[in-house]
């Protein structure tokens, strides 16, 4: 079984940590509204973002919504 690299890079493991640590600090404010963040998922999603911005290895986002549903045929 070959061995598996890091999913994420030490850079990017970097900005959550710096992230999670100005949520603590209460400096952490989230993009367009400017809001205080409380949320440590929250947080984590910010650190990741910046990391992705910043070029360093990250998981493309998982895409999110409605599931669509097979057309069935008769």
């Amino acid at each position: 079984m070959a061995k598996k690299g890091r999913k994420y890079s030490k850079t990017s493991a970097k900005k959550v940590r710096g992230a999670m640590k100005k949520r603590k600090k209460g400096t952490l404010r989230s993009g367009r509204s400017g809001r205080k963040v409380k949320s440590r998922k929250q947080a984590i999603a910010i650190g990741l973002s910046e990391a992705r911005r910043s070029g360093a290895k990250v998981p493309k986002k998982k895409k999110s919504g409605r599931k669509r549903r097979k057309k069935r045929s008769s």
